[in-house]
């Protein structure tokens, strides 16, 4: 009996030894895949922070996000997009604090520093700017789409923010 156990020790040894690999093992760190652009973000979805550039602020209500005079959004343009263009939209609000001192605000964009036609708004409401985007603008895996108004509500003590726009949604349309 004891044979046999010496005997099966050894057989395992030596098995352990043959498999032992000469070369060492390299450890690498993988890239893990990045999320993919929207084409559309939902500025009150959490998951989309990546693609605010710049100029918006936290989510409030669940439902939107204040942004300053300036801001900037990157999105990933719709299939066929860079044969047939798009429609960019940006869906916001403007309140009542910020259209009565101001009495009008005019609003434009560029993409991919290109500009789009400006649009000024007097009145305090819901709206919808939306511009056709010719298809060479379209192109890549990004496109990078910068809005600016031409005046803000400055920071004050109530809000340390610039304040511009209460914006719900951004991102293109197929055509």
């Amino acid at each position: 009996m004891r044979k046999r156990i010496l005997l099966a020790l050894c057989a395992t040894l030596l098995a352990l030894a043959g498999c032992k690999s000469k070369q060492k093992v390299r450890v690498q760190a993988t890239e893990e895949e990045a999320p993919s652009l929207a084409s559309t973000v939902h500025t009150a979805d959490p998951r989309v922070a990546p693609q605010l550039i710049s100029g918006f602020y936290g989510i409030e209500d669940n439902a939107w996000r204040w942004t300053a005079g300036k801001f900037t959004v990157l999105l990933r343009p719709p299939r066929m997009s860079a044969q047939k263009g798009a429609i960019l939209q940006l869906k916001f609000a403007l309140p009542d604090p910020i259209i009565n001192p101001l009495k009008s605000i005019t609003l434009g964009a560029t993409v991919n520093g290109t500009a789009l036609p400006k649009e000024t708004y007097t009145k305090s409401g819901e709206y919808t700017y939306a511009k056709d985007v010719p298809p060479n603008l379209m192109a890549g895996e990004a496109v990078k789409v910068e809005f600016a108004m031409d005046k803000a509500l400055p920071p004050s003590g109530a809000d340390q923010r610039e304040l511009g726009l209460v914006v719900s949604v951004v991102g293109f349309e197929p055509k």
